[in-house]
């Protein structure tokens, strides 16, 4: 990790929005996700569009495989739906239909779109992206490449995920459950890529390369199927609202964590789902903005 790292504490307030505001004026995200492999993903495309709904994005459109549209669908009432094209060209033009401001990549992905059509589709679309699970796997595959401005991707993986990323970049480092493991190989990702990085976990790390943040909110009720897609959608539509990748990075885990606290200690940590961290974003957001106020 480099030596002049800021470690940063302060978290950036809430995105204000106009009293005349339109749902166009808040963020349109649109959302690539699920599959209808042998192993059907329907729930994750519709976690990352609820969670962003919650957390003040204006717009949401769901992009998934046609077998699934419906079922999808059905989860995720408040957004709209498209069928995945399956190249890179007719991605960007249906995510330019939508006039998408940041796009959620990867959530349920599965297969539903080859390693080379997300990085072609990565490369030329101009927006914000937040990347997690499948496209970071489909990522992981691909050969050298690079992203004309990479400070505006945001990279979400798992310890998993992230061994398999930096090994595609010649780095087979360890990860253990350490504080300085994980930080340095969030840096080494960013030194690899250029992105933000959002190493999830226990002491979830957010870093550009030059500011570094340890989350301190969440628990282990969280380790469960479908948290890490409702981070996607958080995080998603704060850069939607105008906060850079780094800041909507940071203040999307701690909320993300903090939903997940309220949530558990209502629920109990055994039962804790992704839904009810949903669920309790609102409180999350509200308590933040009090705090802020203060």
């Amino acid at each position: 990790m480099a030596s002049d790292i800021i470690i940063t504490r302060e978290l950036p307030p809430l995105p204000r929005r106009a009293e005349d505001a339109h749902k166009s004026d808040v963020g349109r995200i649109a959302v690539i996700g699920g599959c209808a492999d042998e192993t059907m993903m329907v729930g994750a495309p519709a976690l990352a569009a609820n969670a962003a709904l919650r957390s003040g994005a204006g717009l949401v459109q769901m992009l998934v495989p046609e077998a699934i549209r419906s079922a999808v669908g059905v989860l995720a009432p408040c957004a709209t739906i498209r069928t995945l094209p399956i190249d890179a060209s007719s991605l960007l033009e249906a995510v330019s239909l939508f006039r998408a401001d940041v796009v959620a990549l990867g959530p349920g992905l599965g297969r539903s779109l080859e390693t080379g059509v997300i990085v072609e589709f990565l490369t030329r679309f101009t927006g914000s992206v937040v990347v997690d699970a499948d496209g970071l796997n489909r990522l992981a595959e691909a050969g050298p490449f690079s992203f004309s401005e990479p400070k505006r991707m945001v990279m979400t993986p798992h310890p998993g995920e992230m061994r398999r990323l930096l090994s595609a970049r010649g780095d087979d480092r360890a990860i253990d459950p350490t504080g300085a493991s994980r930080r340095a190989a969030a840096c080494a990702l960013v030194e690899a890529y250029g992105c933000v990085v959002v190493l999830k976990g226990r002491g979830t790390v957010v870093t550009d390369g030059k500011r570094l943040y340890v989350n301190e909110t969440g628990n282990s009720g969280m380790a469960t199927g479908g948290t890490g897609d409702v981070l996607t959608g958080v995080i998603a539509a704060l850069i939607g609202q105008g906060i850079t990748g780094f800041d909507a990075a940071m203040l999307g885990v701690y909320l993300h964590g903090l939903a997940g606290d309220f949530a558990a200690e209502e629920l109990g940590r055994w039962s804790l789902t992704a839904n009810d961290v949903i669920e309790y974003l609102p409180e999350a957001f509200c308590e933040h903005d009090l705090a802020e106020s203060q």
